[in-house]
């Protein structure tokens, strides 16, 4: 948990926010909202993040307690990491952010525990339905993706897709194969 909020700091702030990219998921919408109107991004997902802790708490609260955590810690992380950036170029940055985004999900994905936001959406479909959890996010995090067009603009949706295509791939990959 600790190691996959810490990793979703570094790929958010490290990678992502230098060149105005979005992540899928609440941390995405977080995003959008801090673009705009510089609200913290990680106390945003927190907040944003609850009704689905809720859920989680009456119908998983093994997942619940992991979800708390995972979204308390990730949150602490996104902001405090927030002064931290690595100058890249975008398509390489889109890249490294979506490894490793993609594998600090599918780690806490994989112990049992997420960030409490889409990922822990994703998470309770995949558990009713025959659908890969890697296509879930890839459908959840493009939807959120596609809404930042107008504030971000074209070149942002675009490596942003491909932020969310690596992460995406990666997640599935950590939570079902190791």
């Amino acid at each position: 948990m600790i190691v996959g909020s810490f990793l979703l700091g570094v790929g958010v702030n490290g990678f992502l926010v230098p060149h105005y990219l979005l992540d899928g998921g609440f941390i995405g919408i977080a995003l959008l909202i801090q673009y705009y109107f510089q609200f913290p991004a990680g106390l945003c997902s927190a907040l944003l993040s609850l009704p689905l802790i809720i859920y989680a708490w009456k119908k998983d609260r093994k997942q619940f307690h992991g979800s708390f955590y995972g979204m308390i810690l990730t949150a602490i992380f996104i902001d405090i990491l927030s002064p931290y950036q690595f100058i890249l170029p975008i398509g390489l940055s889109a890249i490294l952010g979506g490894a490793i985004c993609g594998i600090a999900v599918g780690l806490m994905l994989r112990y049992e525990t997420s960030t409490a936001g889409t990922d822990l959406l994703a998470y309770f479909i995949s558990k009713i339905t025959p659908i890969n959890i890697g296509i879930l996010f890839v459908i959840i995090d493009g939807l959120i993706v596609l809404s930042g067009y107008q504030v971000l603009g074209l070149e942002s949706v675009l490596f942003s897709t491909i932020t969310i295509l690596v992460a995406g791939s990666l997640a599935s990959i950590c939570y079902e194969r190791f």
